[in-house]
């Protein structure tokens, strides 16, 4: 998959959730394992020990920084035209590289500023130990962000910019603004939530699609953002084209992702599991299972601000219909 002017792995490993004493391991790892596209964020808390894990993996030769797709998130509370790069530059620090690959807005919310100093990341409360621990937005407009955005690109601190999260109204609306044209959007997208007309749209706009959480259920049963009877592995037709091809179910919903054209982002700690996932460029699937699979969509979005931003952080804030 290109996304600008570099080719962007189609197998990326994901940060969130790695513990930060597991994280330089999980990288280092997974490098030796062949991954290239290392999928991070500031608000996953683990970005210094992502930079050690990169760190290590080069001075032991197992890549090169150019071999490496780098991605990492402007957090919400740096959505600020004066705030855009500090954050960046927090990154850049955090992981010891110069430039990241790929900088994308994570999600299209701007909140309260809280310095580095006084809590990193500021993840999503503003005031944790206040009387009343809450989201609280920012007045701050996208098209202000993206200008700044726009800015980090043009000092090379970004080869890429793009967005998160974004549905095709917000899609629609940068485009009509963007000097820079974003190169990349990352969605959720699995079988239970295909979202092919936003992708079809980002195509369009010459966009590439990076979609997360590829196999839906499974990145959210810990956090009871989803049941174990959601999870797409089990459905017969998953099962019935692992054992035609000879690979696991989980593998067959992988490769179902790349196949329609998207990057994807997977993420694991388990050795095995690493050489599992990326194993999956020396098959295909049919015409019937890929259009069998797709068929699974049942809009089912596990990853919705609109659910959790009220359930956890007192905030009532959706960017879905």
């Amino acid at each position: 998959m290109i996304s600008g002017n570099k080719v962007i792995p189609s197998m990326g490993f994901g940060l969130w959730k790695i513990s930060q004493e597991d994280c330089a391991t999980a990288v280092y790892n997974a490098i030796k394992e062949g991954y290239r596209h290392l999928d991070s964020a500031s608000d996953y808390g683990n970005e210094k020990q992502v930079g050690e894990g990169i760190k290590l993996a080069i001075e032991d030769g197992l890549c090169s920084r150019e071999d490496l797709w780098v991605t990492s998130k402007l957090w919400n509370s740096f959505h600020a035209k004066e705030h855009v790069e500090l954050a960046l530059q927090k990154s850049l620090d955090d992981l010891q590289l110069d430039y990241l690959d790929l900088y994308l807005i994570h999600f299209p919310i701007a909140s309260k500023f809280i310095p580095i100093e006084t809590r990193y990341p500021p993840e999503w409360i503003a005031d944790p130990d206040g009387p009343n621990p809450r989201l609280e937005l920012a007045s701050v407009p996208l098209m202000e962000t993206w200008q700044a955005m726009e800015a980090v690109y043009a000092k090379g601190l970004a080869k890429q910019i793009g967005v998160c999260n974004y549905n095709s109204g917000l899609l629609h609306d940068l485009m009509s603004y963007a000097t820079i044209k974003p190169s990349m959007l990352q969605i959720e997208s699995h079988p239970y939530l295909t979202q092919e007309k936003l992708i079809r749209l980002a195509k369009q706009y010459n966009m590439a699609v990076t979609a997360f959480s590829p196999l839906g259920a499974l990145s959210y049963l810990e956090l009871d953002m989803a049941g174990a009877a959601e999870s797409v592995i089990e459905q017969e037709i998953v099962k019935k084209a692992a054992l035609r091809t000879g690979k696991t179910a989980a593998q067959v919903v992988l490769r179902w992702g790349v196949q329609r054209g998207t990057a994807i982002i997977s993420k694991t700690t388990q050795p095995e599991r690493l050489v599992e996932n990326i194993d999956i460029f020396d098959f295909e699937l049919n015409e019937e299972e890929m259009t069998a699979i797709s068929a699974l969509n049942i809009n089912r979005r596990f990853n919705d601000p609109g659910d959790f931003c009220e359930a956890a952080f007192n905030t009532f804030n959706p960017i879905y219909d």
